[in-house]
């Protein structure tokens, strides 16, 4: 009868150690197996015609920020304004990847919204976007100029976000030899 009791007790309290153990952690800061490691190969069309393509060769040379985004992700618009703003400010060029979307659709959604990116590379079947590790859209990477990825960003970049890690990182692999 006693262990009826016990059990559970004690059951209930692991799981609320846990719980209590999962709210003072932050979810948007998840590890990423990429950092310090090649940014993965890619050779998809771009955005703006099917029949041109672009590699992960554009990475390297210089620090490149990418930006995985979609039309219909609604955090992409509330960070586009600050994706532009990251590349006015450093000189960086922002490489976006257009994730399980449809052409005409981004297309449409760059003209309405802005288009802070130097090229898009299209990946219509999410194939790169998981080789990337994208768990969902926006996500963004820093590569440095020799193709490693040195950052990850979960969600949407926030202004906070931007001002205390990302510019300064930025610019810190831009001053690397």
């Amino acid at each position: 009868m006693r262990w009826r009791v016990v059990v559970p007790a004690v059951v209930v309290a692991g799981l609320v150690v846990l719980l209590g153990y999962g709210l003072t952690r932050q979810p948007s800061i998840l590890p990423s197996a990429l950092i310090n490691k090649p940014a993965p190969a890619f050779n998809l069309p771009t955005l703006d015609a099917a029949d041109k393509r672009v590699g992960s060769d554009v990475l390297k040379g210089h620090v490149t920020l990418v930006n995985v985004w979609a039309s219909w992700c609604v955090a992409c618009r509330e960070e586009n304004d600050l994706v532009t703003e990251i590349s006015q400010r450093t000189g960086v060029p922002v490489l976006g990847i257009n994730y399980k979307d449809k052409r005409g659709d981004a297309k449409r959604w760059l003209a309405r919204f802005g288009n802070p990116f130097a090229v898009v590379a299209f990946d219509r079947s999410g194939q790169v976007g998981i080789d990337w590790g994208v768990a969902a859209v926006p996500e963004s990477f820093v590569v440095d100029r020799h193709g490693m990825i040195r950052y990850k960003v979960v969600g949407a970049i926030t202004r906070k976000e931007m001002n205390k890690v990302l510019i300064p990182k930025l610019k810190q692999l831009q001053q690397a030899s």
